[in-house]
């Protein structure tokens, strides 16, 4: 999750809160790729989860990242909760997941890079603590009583808040990984048709990436139970927006929607003050019951735009967040995934030609099956198998279009980052797939065994 935000004035104009997401808008030569990926980290010897404190811990893992691999630390409140280095964070997730949110960079070559240079450091670390990392979409075994809580103000209040809208969101936040891109947009209508691509074929991602078939040691009967959760845990801030696909929807309507999501937090001096539930336009008018007669900043807007979780989003870029954290091949495959889709006009063209006639039910009712059968999910006469490898084939087209080579000019393109894909296409099966056969087969209902054998 985010990290404060700064540097914004006053809001003095209610249309500063679209200028502000209209001022994402660049031209194509500065369209940028950012992926973020969380992952769980346990002691080898007990798989237990990591402590914040402790010689075997969160805050050791950041201390050796800082001082092996030159990161600059991100303290509140005297806690290190993370580091930055190079336009790019590591950060914590609630329960202790280490999440890197990477820099903004132009091609996938570079995403890998980034990827594998940030991988490789961690296990350095890791190693030398006798800990684990693993990318999985859900925690396989752990109960909510097993997870410890990060130090940082919003988690504690997030917390208290979760059980008041929904029935899943500590799981979210506790027991959760996922991997995400963000990319940017050129203008408001491009926004809007990025935007209506990301929502519409976000279930597509879910079932390529499923890889959460187990929680609290047993399988779940859903292949993506991390996607299975974000279904039961805030409906103020979560779902599949409707009103996206609507005529005249821009940034303006985001701002109405986004100003109806209730508030978490606002961050002054370090503290984040408890603003549950209370009024973004009550904010605007200085009624606020948490800071009454205070008006916000912009960098108030922009915390509270990191509070709202469709399976899109935007702020100044947009944000894809339906697949589940994985292994390290998918982690270069998602942004390659959704840059073919939308950095290429005439595959981004193809993508909406595609998913422009399907209904809100529909996309609502691909988003379920996703979660519940991958790749073998079904909605009327649309078999998600035949639409992942027609999109996937988009996709393709559209790295093949960019022609951004990698490895000195050894290689063309992009399009060999979605070779993991299209082994799954080929074959019908995706990670949870995998694991569920491993766990039925040869390790004879054993899930410990996930740990030696998926872990980075």
């Amino acid at each position: 999750m985010s990290i404060p935000q700064s540097g914004g004035g006053p809001i003095e104009r209610r249309e500063q809160l679209a200028e502000y997401l209209e001022a994402g808008c660049k031209p194509r030569a500065d369209w940028r790729i950012g992926t973020e990926h969380e992952k769980f980290g346990y002691c080898r010897d007990s798989h237990r989860p990591l402590p914040y404190e402790g010689p075997r811990s969160v805050r050791a893992v950041l201390e050796g990242l800082r001082d092996r691999h030159g990161w600059t630390p991100i303290e509140e409140a005297g806690h290190l909760i993370g580091l930055e280095k190079d336009g790019a964070n590591v950060s914590l997730e609630p329960g202790g997941q280490l999440e890197l949110s990477g820099a903004p960079l132009e091609h996938i070559h570079q995403t890998c890079d980034e990827v594998n240079a940030h991988l490789a450091d961690v296990k350095d670390v890791a190693d030398a603590l006798d800990v684990g990392f693993i990318g999985l979409g859900a925690a396989p075994e752990w109960r909510h009583d097993d997870m410890p809580m990060m130090p940082k103000g919003r988690y504690r209040l997030m917390t208290d808040y979760m059980d008041r809208v929904g029935t899943m969101g500590k799981s979210m936040m506790y027991r959760t990984c996922t991997v995400q891109v963000n990319l940017d947009f050129g203008s408001e209508a491009d926004m809007v048709r990025k935007l209506r691509v990301a929502l519409a074929l976000q279930p597509v991602a879910t079932a390529l990436f499923a890889n959460s078939p187990f929680f609290e040691g047993r399988p779940t009967g859903y292949k993506s139970w991390r996607s299975r959760v974000w279904r039961d845990l805030d409906d103020a801030r979560t779902g599949m927006l409707p009103f996206v696909f609507e005529d005249g929807f821009g940034f303006e309507r985001w701002v109405d929607y986004a100003l109806d999501v209730p508030m978490y937090f606002v961050y002054r001096d370090g503290v984040y003050v408890d603003a549950l539930g209370q009024s973004f336009r009550d904010f605007l008018e200085g009624r606020l019951p948490a800071l009454p007669g205070e008006t916000p900043t912009l960098s108030d807007w922009a915390d509270h735009l990191t509070t709202i979780f469709p399976e899109a989003r935007i702020k100044k870029f947009i944000e894809m967040r339906g697949a589940d954290g994985g292994p390290w091949r998918r982690l270069c495959a998602l942004p390659a995934f959704w840059t073919g889709l939308m950095y290429d006009q005439s595959a981004l063209d193809a993508a909406w030609d595609l998913v422009k006639d399907w209904s809100a039910p529909f996309r609502e009712a691909l988003r379920i099956a996703a979660a519940d059968l991958a790749l073998g999910a079904r909605v009327e006469d649309v078999r998600m198998h035949d639409l992942a490898r027609e999109v996937l084939a988009i996709s393709e087209a559209g790295l093949k279009a960019r022609a951004r080579p990698g490895a000195g000019g050894l290689l063309p393109d992009e399009t060999h980052f979605l070779n993991t894909l299209k082994e799954s296409v080929e074959s019908g099966e995706v990670p949870a797939d995998e694991l569920l056969r491993r766990y039925r087969g040869d390790w004879g209902g054993d899930l410990s065994r996930i740990y030696g054998e998926y872990s980075y």
